[in-house]
C-alpha cells in the first residue's frame, strides 16, 4: 500500500511542476484548452505540449515513481 501512496507522490509532483513550468512559458494547459470555445486561438506549439509533452513528462514521472519503489524495495 505504501508503494502506491509514494507512486502517487511523485506522479503529483511531476505534475504540478510540469503544470507550473507551462504557466511561466505561457503554453495553455488543459483547463484552459477545454474551457475555450474557440479552437483557432490553440496554437500549434498548444497542441504539441498537451498532446506530446505533457503525456512524455508524466510517462517520466511513472518511471520515476516506479524506480524508486523498487529501488527502496517496496
Amino acid at each position: 500500500m505504501i508503494k502506491f501512496i509514494i507512486q502517487g507522490w511523485i506522479i503529483l509532483i511531476v505534475a504540478i511542476a510540469a503544470n507550473a513550468l507551462v504557466d511561466f512559458i505561457g503554453l495553455k494547459g488543459w483547463y484552459e484548452f477545454l474551457s475555450e470555445s474557440n479552437m483557432r486561438k490553440t496554437r500549434f506549439v498548444d497542441y504539441l505540449w498537451l498532446f506530446i509533452l505533457y503525456p512524455c513528462i508524466l510517462g517520466a514521472g511513472v518511471w520515476l515513481a516506479n524506480a524508486l519503489t523498487k529501488y527502496l524495495g517496496l
